[in-house]
């Protein structure tokens, strides 16, 4: 059996470091994205656009060329397509190397690997039993009460537009 690389240790520690801002796949740009990327032109690893890095955010435009709206009336602002580009291969590559450790574990130790899929197996089991009787309820609940509004009479609505004649 293999020891765990570092990488992938420190991806299991958790950093308190919280940042705010526009977030692409989940990371701030500008505090995660934005230094990365600058790392990997220096380095030569990447060839990101300088108008891209210096200008991360940009107005999305229609077809005719106007302002993206959205529909609360705010402006559409985008991630600079060569930044999400970038973006998406990091992710796909992530994924990747994910799928590939673990599988590199698994073929190291087959028996300890199924073994353990076993046990969590088990242990989850009651937890999806308990969902599943839970939302079988809930659903039952639903629909003896769309059912009873179904068939409860409409209320009767109030006369309109009758006039009554006064004589005196």
């Amino acid at each position: 059996m293999g020891d765990t690389p570092n990488y992938i240790k420190s991806l299991l520690i958790p950093n308190g470091n919280k940042p705010r801002g526009r977030r692409v796949w989940s990371l701030d740009l500008e505090s995660i994205w934005l230094p990365f990327f600058t790392a990997t032109n220096l380095q030569n690893d990447t060839a990101i656009p300088l108008d891209a890095l210096g200008a991360p955010l940009r107005l999305a435009y229609a077809q005719d060329g106007s302002v993206k709206f959205s529909k609360s009336g705010r402006p559409v602002i985008r991630v600079a397509k060569p930044i999400a580009d970038s973006v998406k291969l990091v992710r796909e590559n992530f994924a990747a190397n994910l799928v590939a450790y673990a599988e590199g574990v698994a073929q190291d130790n087959p028996k300890g690997y199924e073994a353990l899929q076993k046990r969590a197996s088990k242990a989850g089991q009651p937890i999806a039993t308990a969902d599943k009787k839970n939302m079988d309820k809930a659903i039952a609940e639903a629909m003896e009460k769309s059912m009873a509004e179904a068939e409860a009479p409409a209320p009767e609505a109030p006369p309109q537009g009758d006039k009554v004649a006064v004589t005196a």
